[in-house]
Order: structure tokens, then C-alpha cells, then sequence
């Protein structure tokens, strides 16, 4: 039964004060403003209007939506990280290293074993060495694979400056599945294209599938596209007229790392997942399309 305000028989205090829902006893007239249950002062946080619960703030709830849908994403529908923005850059910069430090101490054994050659020796003789005898490996393995100074040098340059904006613009894993799929459309088009019994190795094929999806992000945000721009000719300037250069590798990263970019960057957010995976799907499948008609011919 209700009593009347100042009734001898309750205190004023008791009256209509509900308990904090994590520590009943405790009196708090603060309630959550996203789930509206009573909070003490221990259990308040602070939020940009009134205070939160904790189970709110970490679960997210009470705004109709699971609590990832609250974190900021990136321009692709990454999630933004609060560690490291160049972590996977460092990573794959590190791994360039350590396999040239491999080269230096057994150069011979490393790059043998590594480069990529599509059949050794030449036909008709039997193939005993390359992707057309079922070594598949080194169309990745090249990609990570240099022998001078200079070449890894360039390569890891290109990597730091094109690698930290788009893993920091794409998110991690969107920015390492551009990464490794501009590679390997590299080698594959290397293995196509040129002849069979050429070692190809380097970086190239990756770093140009940055360059050429740094060029579809600029586009996608409206920025001046003239420097960028400029690279890119200038790179395809080195390419087709310095010897010892695989084209192939550089014109075969850039396309695929371009056609990532655009179902990345361009994809509706509605069916953003199913656009991202299916772009990347194509070009892996693509690449593999080419590499077993390139062995089927070769064998």
C-alpha cells in the first residue's frame, strides 16, 4: 500500500528511489540512458548525454544494432583499429627482409628454390623444376624474393609510402588480401607472358596493385589526381624501357590491384561484403584460370 509523503512509517529517503541493477541496496536516482536501469555512481560512465551502464557501453546495446555497428570504419567498411595503422605494411616489409638476409647468407639455395620459373630446362626436354611441374609456391614466394640492394630497396620504398595510406584507408585484412592477390596476378601474368625458362623475383607486382588502387581511392575521394597520376606514368616509363624488368609482373599487379581497389572503395554499403568478396573471388580465380593453361601448355 502506498503511503502518503513524510509518513512516519517509511522514510523519506526509501520513498520511490530504485536500487543500482548491479549492486541492489544501493539507492541512485541516475538511471542508463540507453537501457533506462538504475546505476550507482560506482557503475556510472560518462557518455556525451547522461551516463551509460557498463554492460551498455561494452555490449553496445539499446541502440536497435549489434555494438560493431557503432565502431568507425573505413572508406571500404574496415574496422579502425586503435593499434598500429602500418602494422601489416611492417609485416610484409619484414618478411621482404628476412628473406633477403636468407639470400645473403645461401644465395644460391634461397633463390633457386624461390624465384619463379615457369619450366626448367627449356622444353621439350623433361621438366624438372618450375610451376609447370607442380610448383605452385613460387608464384608467392617470388613476390617476396630479391637478390641487389637497389631492387629491394625501391620495392620497400614504394611498399612504406603506397602501403601505409591504403592499409590505414582499406583496413587490415582488405589491405592484405590487395596485397597478396596484386602479387600473385603478377606472377601469373609473368608465367603467361614470358618465356618459360626466365627467373622472375621482387616485390613489383605487388607494390604497382597499391599504386594502382591508390589511384582508384584518389578518384573515389575526389582528391587532386595529378601527382598520383604522375607516378604512375613515370613507373610505367622504368617498366617498359629499363632492361631486366618484368612487365609482366608490373602490368599484371596493376590491373588486378585496380580492379580490387574498385570493388573495395565502389561497393554499395548494403551489399558491401558480397561485392568486396566476390571482386576478390574473380581475380583469384582469374589467376588461377591462367596458371593452369599456362601448365596445361607447358606440359
Amino acid at each position: 500500500m502506498d503511503q502518503a509523503p513524510g509518513s512516519p512509517d517509511q522514510p523519506q529517503a526509501a520513498q520511490g528511489l530504485p536500487s543500482c541493477y548491479r549492486h541492489p541496496g544501493r539507492e541512485t536516482g541516475i538511471s542508463c540512458t540507453r537501457c533506462e536501469r538504475p546505476i550507482c555512481p560506482e557503475c556510472m560512465v560518462s557518455a556525451s548525454v547522461g551516463f551509460q551502464c557498463p554492460e551498455c557501453v561494452r555490449t553496445g546495446s539499446g541502440t536497435g544494432h549489434a555494438a560493431s555497428a557503432s565502431r568507425p570504419r573505413t572508406i571500404a567498411g574496415g574496422a579502425v583499429t586503435a593499434g598500429d595503422p602500418r602494422l601489416i605494411t611492417k609485416i610484409l616489409i619484414g618478411l621482404n627482409l628476412a628473406v633477403f638476409i636468407a639470400v645473403l647468407v645461401d644465395r644460391q639455395r634461397v633463390v633457386s628454390e624461390l624465384i619463379l620459373v615457369g619450366a626448367w630446362p627449356a622444353p621439350p626436354h623433361f621438366v624438372v623444376d618450375g610451376v609447370a611441374d607442380g610448383q605452385w609456391y613460387r608464384l608467392l614466394t617470388s613476390a617476396f624474393l630479391h637478390q641487389e640492394v637497389w631492387h629491394i630497396a625501391f620495392n620497400m620504398l614504394g611498399l612504406w609510402w603506397l602501403g601505409g595510406p591504403l592499409e590505414a584507408a582499406l583496413g587490415r585484412l582488405r589491405y592484405l588480401s590487395l596485397f597478396l592477390l596484386s602479387a600473385l596476378a603478377g606472377s601469373a601474368a609473368a608465367y603467361l607472358l614470358a618465356d618459360p625458362t626466365t627467373g622472375t623475383l621482387g616485390a613489383s607486382g605487388g607494390v604497382f596493385g597499391l599504386l594502382g588502387a591508390t589511384v582508384v581511392l584518389m578518384r573515389r575521394l575526389n582528391y587532386d589526381m595529378r601527382p598520383v597520376l604522375a607516378l604512375l606514368v613515370l613507373n610505367l616509363l622504368f617498366t617498359f624501357t629499363w632492361g631486366g624488368i618484368s612487365w609482366q609482373a608490373h602490368v599484371g599487379g596493376l590491373v588486378a590491384g585496380a580492379a580490387i581497389a574498385f570493388g573495395m572503395v565502389h561497393a554499395p554499403r548494403e551489399r558491401r561484403a558480397l561485392v568486396q568478396y566476390g571482386t576478390c573471388a574473380l581475380v583469384l580465380a582469374v589467376i588461377v584460370v591462367i596458371v593452369v593453361l599456362r601448365t596445361a601448355a607447358l606440359s
